[in-house]
């Protein structure tokens, strides 16, 4: 699969990666909903962390579309409730 991290770029991971994202991406859903801001930040760069490490970096000008995208990692909690909302957020950093 590809997933693109905001900021970084588009990266290819196994498929069987997808159940540790999942975790890691409920870890920032539970931090949002907690409103706490370290946590967040934490399980953020834990996604960040293990996209890197499961996959390779594709090229800069691959233009292909991405199954999972993450968020940078100074996302503000006001920007993860809009996101986890469904509201477009033009402005996130990255």
């Amino acid at each position: 699969m590809i997933v693109r991290l905001m900021g970084e770029g588009q990266w290819e991971v196994a498929d069987d990666v997808r159940p540790h994202l999942d975790e890691l991406d409920g870890a920032t859903e539970r931090a949002v909903e907690a409103a706490d801001d370290a946590a967040l930040r934490a399980s953020l760069e834990a996604l960040h962390d293990a996209v890197r490490s499961a996959g390779t970096q594709l090229d800069h000008d691959h233009l292909g579309a991405s199954d999972l995208v993450v968020p940078p990692v100074d996302l503000s909690l006001d920007e993860a409730r809009r996101l986890l909302a469904g509201d477009a957020i033009p402005d996130i950093p990255g």
